[in-house]
């Protein structure tokens, strides 16, 4: 995910988290100006407390992200490219002084390996289409929209894969990431694609 960092309240976080190595939460925001889109929280800085911001909310369970890449093009703008490890859950949030969210968080177990039953095999199956199509059209590693390994014998991986791909509403695709299970996960992702009409699926 490519990151457009120029509000004051992630310019520290994030330059501290690069320096540092440290990551930074990503989640999906409820209410507030940018709804529909994703604001970062992070534990690595501590300004002074206030409240300079309008309301905000947003979701409990979000992604830790890691920076891959930074390069400052003009002062006040950093560009960066971060990549999602790891679900969280927040337990605790607080607005610090500019509208910087800090917070504690637990970390959510990685989905179990699930095997991919026969009868959704086919959603299977259509991702790694897709991944062959862009391969031959000379798409390199890095331009993909996912990285290796290609998990494409596990649920949860095509599961997640999929909900990368689709454009789905915002609050129905964080209804599935923070499913627990795997395999219902992957099962309503088959329902979304069936709908979709997408070649060679069938109910």
């Amino acid at each position: 995910m490519p990151l457009r960092i120029f509000e004051v309240r992630y310019l520290d976080m994030i330059g501290k988290c690069h320096k540092s190595g440290a990551p930074f939460g990503v989640v999906a925001l409820t209410e507030g100006s940018e709804v529909r889109q994703r604001i970062a929280t992070a534990d690595a800085v501590s300004p002074p407390a206030g409240d300079a911001f309008a309301h905000e909310a947003f979701n409990d369970v979000g992604t830790l992200a890691t920076i891959t890449s930074l390069s400052r093009p003009q002062a006040g703008l950093i560009m960066v490219h971060c990549l999602g490890t790891q679900r969280i859950r927040i337990t605790r949030r607080e607005k610090l002084k500019y509208g910087l969210w800090v917070g504690d968080v637990d970390l959510l177990a990685p989905d179990a390996p699930v095997d991919i039953p026969p009868d959704l095999q086919v959603t299977a199956d259509a991702l790694g289409q897709i991944i062959h199509s862009l391969q031959a059209k000379g798409m390199q590693q890095e331009q993909l929209p996912f990285s290796k390994p290609y998990r494409l014998d596990e649920s949860g991986w095509v599961a997640n894969r999929w909900c990368e791909l689709l454009q789905l509403p915002l609050d129905l695709k964080q209804r599935l990431m923070a499913l627990e299970n795997p395999l219902v996960r992957l099962e309503l992702v088959h329902d979304i694609l069936v709908k979709a009409g997408i070649p060679g699926l069938a109910p």
